[in-house]
């Protein structure tokens, strides 16, 4: 069974989207995840406040840099192996997915994306005071999120100890 290069894409586009969805619920959990994964230390308060205040980027933007995986796909990928991949399985959308991130990790790829981001007014270059109160927002939530957790641990110490008795572990 042969596919032309449009239906490839259209298989390819689905996967990505489907999984880097618009809807801020979904969004969110994915940054989560990616935040477990790449942040592994990461407190999962800050990664909450993380990835409830990172903004969306712009829809042109994602269809530019899954264009350029398409074609890089094209190029490296034997045309049957690349009809395999898009059956639209799940096993086989999750392996677009893992591509298209590795993709989007290299080198070549982080310099365009700083630049597409930059090009879009994105960057911190493009307005320093608007990054500094966002920055200064982020701080003030994580530190709020760092300190909530803390009262809730010596809370539930303090309870504990007066329930058991103050105890010493040796």
């Amino acid at each position: 069974m042969s596919q032309d290069a449009g239906a490839l894409f259209t298989q390819i586009r689905k996967a990505i989207m489907d999984k880097i969805s618009q809807d801020a619920g979904r969004r969110r959990e994915a940054l989560l995840e990616y935040f477990k994964v790449s942040l592994p230390g990461m407190d999962h308060d800050a990664a909450e406040i993380l990835a409830g205040n990172a903004p969306p980027l712009l829809p042109a933007l994602y269809e530019k840099w899954i264009f350029m995986f398409f074609k890089r796909l094209m190029e490296t990928v034997p045309a049957g192996q690349l009809e395999l991949l898009c059956d639209g399985q799940a096993e086989s959308d999750a392996a677009i997915v893992l591509a298209y991130l590795m993709f989007l990790e290299s080198e070549r790829m982080e310099k365009q994306v700083a630049e597409d981001l930059r090009n879009c007014g994105l960057s911190p270059s493009a307005d320093p005071q608007s990054v500094a109160v966002m920055g200064e927002f982020i701080r003030s939530e994580l530190f709020k999120a760092q300190n909530g957790r803390r009262s809730e641990q010596l809370d539930k110490a303090a309870a504990y100890s007066h329930v058991h008795g103050k105890r010493t572990i040796h």
